[in-house]
């Protein structure tokens, strides 16, 4: 009967990046993580403009908006990273592992102090590039090289613990330092 209700309603279609049409009575889901080698276009559009937009005359070094943006302080660097934070969403979107992001998220926070530097911080921006390396981490992950990108995020962690070990050991090897220096003077008994 033409007025009656169907048992079953079907969402018409699922499209994909690069054009590949997914049936929603498509018994494998279609994810953008479940489609090797492809990445948001807003992603990469915003990796380029921030960090690679512009090259530089005489040379093959490229700048993006982030370290221009910096120059303006407190608005230029919230821009920049809200950008950066968009990046951050499609990997969310795609299934990247915790570890991952927490990596991602060291990479845009570091950019973000580097822009609170006077003067210096654009440069080393310009350098640094968090929004391509959050771009490549993503890129790697939906090519299907997730135990790649987590074992070198594992490597990086664990190189971040052994200098931070580092650090705190010299901070007391310096602190026992200074006391025995202080008793041999006769300052602290």
């Amino acid at each position: 009967m033409p007025g009656e209700l169907p048992d079953r309603i079907l969402i018409d279609e699922i499209l994909p990046p690069k054009g590949k049409v997914a049936s929603a009575s498509s018994s494998e889901p279609s994810t953008l993580s479940s489609l090797p080698g492809t990445e948001s276009e807003v992603a990469r559009f915003l990796a380029k403009w921030l960090d690679n937009w512009l090259r530089i005359p005489g040379t093959n070094f490229k700048i993006g908006l982030d370290p221009l943006l910096a120059l303006f302080p407190g608005v230029g660097s919230s821009v920049a990273s809200g950008g950066g934070l968009v990046i951050l969403v499609e990997a969310i979107r795609c299934g990247v592992s915790i570890p991952v992001l927490v990596r991602m998220s060291g990479n845009m926070l570091l950019n973000t102090l580097f822009d609170f530097l006077p003067l210096g911080g654009p440069v080393v921006s310009a350098f640094f590039k968090s929004n391509l390396r959050n771009l490549r981490l993503l890129q790697a992950w939906q090519a299907g090289r997730q135990r790649e990108v987590r074992r070198s995020t594992f490597r990086m962690f664990l190189a971040l613990a052994f200098f931070l070990c580092l650090m705190v050991g010299l901070l007391f090897a310096l602190f026992a330092f200074y006391v025995w220096l202080l008793r041999q003077t006769g300052l602290f008994n």
